[in-house]
């Protein structure tokens, strides 16, 4: 029986790809299609998968880890914190915790009007991950700590996609998949801030450039300049603060110098976003039409839900102006909220946060209220990212606040936060 568990979540809950392909193959063979087209629909979809991670990998990887390295080096550090390897010491919990909330999201789909079935592979293992880790922050352990882990999965699993499903039909014009991603929470804050504020009849998309500055529409070029200019304004600060960047950026011992470090940093930027980009096309034209099979069979009406960046190609403007608003706004109130020390550790800047979560947030504050909805968005996002991470720490200082500062921001820790509270209550 361990053998069976260990198998399940370890080859195919723990694998997106495999996790994806396997979900396209039932819904081809619901769909009684032929032999050729259900191993054609499989592996392309898991090639799909592929693409789409290692053009985000490039982005959060190649293109931006000197950003964050830059700047934890001019900042005070952070008050230590004690790290527990949640995923080694808890795996089998987490395990658990994955198959239980993802067997209620499919029986609240099949027997209720909430349709979404949460499909972003990794995303079923990290939610699992961060509520274990809040809930052993506070004291929780064993079967008191798998279940409010699998309660609180199972919740997100079922809410998050379901909230975001109204505003996903904006921005695409269909209903066919909404976004399962921990973005929720700031994308719905901007959609409503777009009503509120903005116009939706004057997109981010409609920009009109110069001629002369036609290149600019192609994100990959415009996303490589973003990243150019904010190494060069980290490579000037270092120098003020009396930090050599060639040893800080280690290019101090090669053949390379400054210009180079920078023009492929930047550039590995655009190739992700475009390898990405690809991904997503592949995956969505592979995925959406096998997923039909399912929702016809096994669960009517059903939608899947669907990683952050399937949405992107919908408003690579409003993507993009998000993703610079956003830097602005988080490092500007990191650098506020460092000065006062009202967290129990130092916030870096939360780059994967405002690329992925924040603009999904822009593009939604774009589809409800245009280019001010995209820009007043992101910006507010920003701020509230970092607030999350900040007042987050006193939740997972003593578990995952390394791991927190880097991919936190967003419902990671506003779930986190409420999971916490409560498991102290218990506790």
């Amino acid at each position: 029986m361990e053998v069976i568990l260990n198998f399940v979540i370890q080859e195919i809950f723990g694998q997106g790809a495999i996790f994806l392909a396997l979900i396209a193959c039932i819904g081809l063979v619901l769909q009684k299609k032929s032999f050729s087209e259900i191993v054609r629909g499989t592996i392309m979809t898991a090639v799909g998968f592929f693409v789409l991670s290692t053009g985000t990998g490039l982005i959060t990887g190649n293109s931006i880890d000197g950003i964050s390295t830059a700047f934890n080096t001019i900042m005070p550090q952070a008050i230590e914190s004690t790290t527990v390897d949640i995923g080694a010491e808890y795996g089998t919990e987490i395990g658990i915790v994955m198959i239980l909330a993802f067997a209620v999201n499919i029986l609240v789909a099949r027997f209720t009007k909430w349709k979404s079935i949460f499909l972003t592979g990794h995303m079923l293992y990290w939610f699992p991950f961060v509520f274990i880790a809040a809930g052993v922050d506070a004291g929780l352990t064993g079967g008191k700590l798998i279940i409010l882990a699998a309660v609180f999965t199972a919740l997100y699993m079922v809410v998050s996609p379901n909230l975001m499903r109204p505003f996903v039909k904006q921005v695409t014009g269909d209903d066919s998949f909404t976004i399962g991603h921990p973005t929720t929470c700031l994308s719905v804050i901007s959609g409503l801030l777009g009503k509120v504020i903005g116009d939706k009849e004057h997109s981010t998309e409609d920009l009109k450039f110069p001629k002369s500055l036609g290149f600019l529409r192609e994100i990959a070029i415009t996303g490589s300049f973003a990243i150019a200019l904010t190494y060069l304004v980290m490579y000037f600060i270092l120098l003020a603060n009396g930090q050599d960047p060639a040893v800080v950026w280690g290019y101090a011992e090669g053949s390379t110098g400054i210009f180079t470090y920078i023009f492929t940093h930047a550039i590995y930027f655009g190739v992700g976003i475009t390898i990405m980009l690809q991904g997503v096309r592949m995956l969505i034209a592979e995925i959406v039409p096998a997923f039909q099979g399912i929702a016809e069979k096994l669960v009517p009406g059903a939608i899947p839900a669907l990683d952050v960046p399937v949405i992107f190609p919908y408003a690579p403007n409003a993507l993009l102006i998000g993703f610079i608003v956003a830097m602005i706004t988080s490092i500007a109130t990191i650098l506020i909220t460092g000065s006062m020390g009202i967290f129990p550790t130092v916030v870096i800047p939360l780059i994967s946060t405002c690329f992925f979560e924040i603009g999904c947030a822009s593009i939604v504050g774009n589809a409800t209220g245009g280019v001010r909805g995209a820009v007043v968005g992101a910006a507010v996002s920003g701020v509230i990212a970092v607030l999350l991470v900040g007042f987050g720490a006193y939740f997972f200082n003593n578990t995952i606040q390394s791991w927190m500062l880097v991919f936190g921001g967003q419902d990671f820790d506003l779930w986190g936060m409420l999971v916490g509270v409560i498991a102290r209550l218990i506790a």
